[in-house]
């Protein structure tokens, strides 16, 4: 988000379109359209994503909320407010409504003294790294008309003896009734935090010095923040000490793999890896032991390991319906870490500025759901979270917790 309002005169919205133009040429696999075919010999069904010329194309929406100024949008208590769901496209449309819809929107919203511009996409096609790239060549593109860009890096990953396209049961892409959905739809609330370059060092340090100085166990500030939040939440969780929690990172695999992928391969390379343990264990112990349990998941997130859990999921597929946790919309067993403060998010100059602010997508069925972004200031992170309301509340009343963070707008 700008807070500059670009000059009428430039016709800003023209040179955002034309250049988003020239940026799918670059970036095609998000005008595609995802096709399913169905097997019936097998009752199963296979995807594949069309990119044929007459098929192409993705969505652009124009909009105006002139009666908004920035400052309603970033408040000064980190909420985020509810009128925000409509600055954004395809808030929970799902992966599987790509049949229907565009694999890419956008969405450039007019306020009164600034441009919100936010995206949607289909993870079949990209993850996190790669809408990231796209979106700082499509600014590029805007501001300065460069042509000088390199070609889109693709590389086909396959495993070997395993039988294209996948064939996928017909009853794991049954999508729930809209009854059922609403039933297991949390009350939750979202909030920005923000933590400086010095919390991130003090929260390090704390960790490191925890956990031991053996080489095997330097924790990141990433790390020691995800397990700092991890504990804070559950704390407040209302879970018994014999339940199970979980920390699920999304980790990138393109340097992981043998051989590696290119860091820019385009494409979707993440998994989801997963740290368990139970409510007692994490809070008896000190965060450094929490950020240990994660640095070891993510450490063992090998070549050999990703291979194995691609060619068990293709023998007996399973369609992940949520990266939540548990299935009670009030229980809070676990929390999501997404997207990554590595992406470039301020460097995204359209013309007019570069942006003063970050914002997550909303969505009404993750909770738990702590979404990452660089924060304005170097060596800053702002964290995104969308929380059981029960538990927000009590974490902001949470005096440890409020110690290393700020209310950031």
């Amino acid at each position: 988000m700008a807070d500059v309002t670009p000059d009428p005169e430039t016709h800003f919205v023209s040179r955002l379109k034309t250049s988003l133009s020239v940026a799918l040429e670059i970036y095609f696999p998000f005008t595609g359209r995802l096709v399913k075919v169905e097997n019936l010999e097998d009752n199963t069904v296979s995807f594949y994503i069309d990119c044929e010329e007459e098929h192409r194309g993705a969505k652009f929406v124009h909009a105006e909320s002139k009666s908004l100024s920035v400052s309603d949008v970033l408040q000064p208590d980190g909420s985020v407010p509810e009128f925000m769901r409509r600055f954004f496209p395809y808030v929970d449309v799902k992966n599987i409504d790509g049949l229907t819809e565009p694999l890419l929107a956008l969405q450039v919203t007019e306020m009164k003294d600034g441009v919100f511009i936010s995206f949607g996409y289909n993870h079949m096609v990209a993850d996190g790294a790669s809408i990231w790239s796209f979106f700082n060549t499509w600014s590029k593109i805007c501001c300065d008309g460069s042509d000088d860009l390199s070609p889109l890096k693709l590389r086909g990953w396959f495993l070997d003896g395993i039988s294209y396209p996948i064939r996928i049961p017909a009853s794991e892409t049954v999508a729930p009734s809209p009854s059922q959905e609403a039933s297991l739809r949390p009350t939750s609330e979202e909030r920005v935090f923000h933590f400086t370059k010095t919390n991130l060092s003090y929260l390090k340090a704390k960790a490191n010095a925890e956990a031991g100085s053996s080489s095997d166990r330097i924790i990141s500030s990433l790390k020691a923040l995800s397990a700092h939040l991890w504990r804070s939440v559950i704390r407040h969780s209302g879970l018994s000490r014999e339940e199970e929690t979980h920390c699920k990172v999304a980790v990138d695999m393109r340097q992981r793999l043998n051989p590696p992928l290119e860091r820019e391969c385009f494409g979707n390379v993440i998994v989801l890896g997963v740290a368990s343990v139970t409510v007692g264990e994490l809070l008896d112990h000190q965060m450094g032991w929490a950020a240990l349990q994660i640095n070891k998941m993510v450490r063992s997130q090998t070549d050999e390991k990703y291979k194995t859990i691609a060619k068990d999921w293709v023998r007996n597929v399973k369609i992940l319906k949520s990266v939540g946790g548990s299935s009670s919309p009030m229980v809070c067993d676990s929390v999501a870490v997404t997207s990554s403060p590595w992406f470039d998010v301020y460097g995204n100059d359209f013309g007019w500025g570069k942006p003063i602010a970050a914002r997550a997508r909303p969505s009404s069925s993750m909770r738990g759901a702590l979404v990452l972004f660089q924060g304005i200031e170097e060596g800053s992170i702002d964290v995104h979270v969308n929380l059981c309301f029960h538990v927000l509340v009590k974490l902001l009343a949470d005096a440890e917790f409020l110690e290393t963070t700020t209310i950031t707008q």
